[in-house]
């Protein structure tokens, strides 16, 4: 975390929420990595939004808790939407700066003995016993904390497993990916689970619009962008299932007298992008997601 001045210590009594006083062994690592896997975790703010998260900038710090924060100054972050890891009950919302050091905190029960906690929250979205779903907001960015402590906005981050604080608490792993401790700028891919992350426009870049577009079945669609400042085509497959998965998927572009360009392999969101300068020229385009296909005539002759 950045600092406008002193944690106070005292935030080691952090152990009071509910867990035992005595640490519990940690289980076996293979285990432990398969269960926050299986639970599908992602980064706990809106989907693209780019953090940089730190588990050794504060002498408050355990184990592996991470501070996150996107902006340049002390408290730009303030005020910023934090949302559910994943799917569970609201196990506490409420502000136990007094106690703890955690100011406004959000704690969601995920089952199987998991956790996340969301501190020094500015305001809570969500109340106690409320089912939320992954990616719902549940509060703001904030600095609340203990009575004394003057702190900089940012998020506190936890997973636990289970009881005895700090030793369960756990590495936390966004998107599939274990976080690169003890520091790391992470790109959020928590969608709502069912949303591709990208669109086609910032797939081909500024300047690109599209003009035309083909579904694949439920598996994606694959879109015709032009850019009218340069006569470029811009050919790009968006996957709508098995996000953040590499599956299968492919996206080309055919300028009419010229050989075709492909991109094809095993993408996690998306095939693409596909360039070609095209200035009242037919082309042909396409591309495959899951078990569907499309191929166009030669067309757009004009754009």
């Amino acid at each position: 975390m950045r600092f406008s001045g002193v944690l106070v210590a005292g935030i080691a009594l952090l152990a009071s929420l509910g867990t035992a006083s005595t640490a519990s062994a940690d289980p076996e690592v293979g285990s432990e990595q398969a269960q926050i896997l299986a639970t599908n975790f992602q980064l706990p703010f809106p989907c693209g939004q780019s953090w940089t998260g730190n588990s050794n900038a504060s002498s408050a710090h355990q184990s592996y808790e991470i501070d996150f924060n996107r902006g340049d100054s002390a408290n730009a972050d303030l005020g910023d939407t934090v949302v559910a890891a994943a799917a569970g009950t609201v196990a506490i919302s409420a502000h136990q700066g007094s106690t703890n050091g955690f100011g406004n905190l959000v704690k969601i029960d995920h089952g199987s003995g998991w956790a996340t906690y969301y501190a020094h929250l500015d305001t809570r979205s969500v109340s106690a016993g409320q089912s939320v779903s992954q990616g719902q907001k549940v509060g703001t960015v904030g600095r609340t904390s203990k009575p004394g402590n003057n702190i900089s906005a940012h998020l506190h981050y936890e997973v636990r497993q289970g009881e005895g604080y700090p030793g369960n608490i756990r590495q936390a792993v966004f998107d599939g990916t274990t976080f690169g401790y003890p520091n790391q700028t992470v790109t959020s891919r928590n969608c709502g689970g069912a949303t591709n992350p990208y669109t086609p426009t910032e797939v081909c870049g500024a300047g690109f619009s599209v003009i035309d577009s083909a579904a694949l079945g439920s598996a994606g669609t694959v879109y015709l962008l032009y850019n009218t400042a340069n006569g470029q085509n811009c050919v790009v497959t968006l996957k709508k299932t098995s996000l953040g998965q590499a599956t299968a998927t492919s996206a080309y572009l055919e300028v009419q007298g010229s050989a075709r360009k492909t991109d094809s392999g095993n993408f996690a969101y998306y095939a693409g992008p596909v360039k070609a300068s095209a200035p009242g020229t037919c082309v042909k385009w396409g591309g495959k997601a899951g078990s569907s296909t499309y191929d166009s005539l030669f067309e757009h002759c004009g754009s």
